[in-house]
């Protein structure tokens, strides 16, 4: 059985205001396969995942984990110092 793969592209594309047709040319892939990494339909190969990474410079692990994202909302409570 595949693992889930979890993944930002939705909150990483819409703090950048790129929609999805951007950043399947900006990485060279037909902007269906974004739709399906943001979906979870699909996990990305090795490859794919460090085009993306490349692409918001960030590391991987910032973009796709094997865990759930804690919610940034909860994230940006605790770094408030809020519980």
């Amino acid at each position: 059985m595949t693992p889930v793969i979890h993944n930002r592209l939705p909150v990483l594309r819409a703090e950048r205001g790129l929609p999805r047709k951007a950043l399947a040319e900006g990485i060279g892939v037909n902007y269906q396969t974004i739709g399906y990494l943001e979906r979870g339909d699909y996990n990305p190969s090795l490859e794919l995942a460090l085009k993306l990474a490349a692409f918001f410079d960030l590391p991987v692990e910032m973009i796709f984990s094997l865990q759930p994202f804690e919610p940034l909302s909860r994230m940006a409570a605790t770094s408030k110092g809020e519980p």
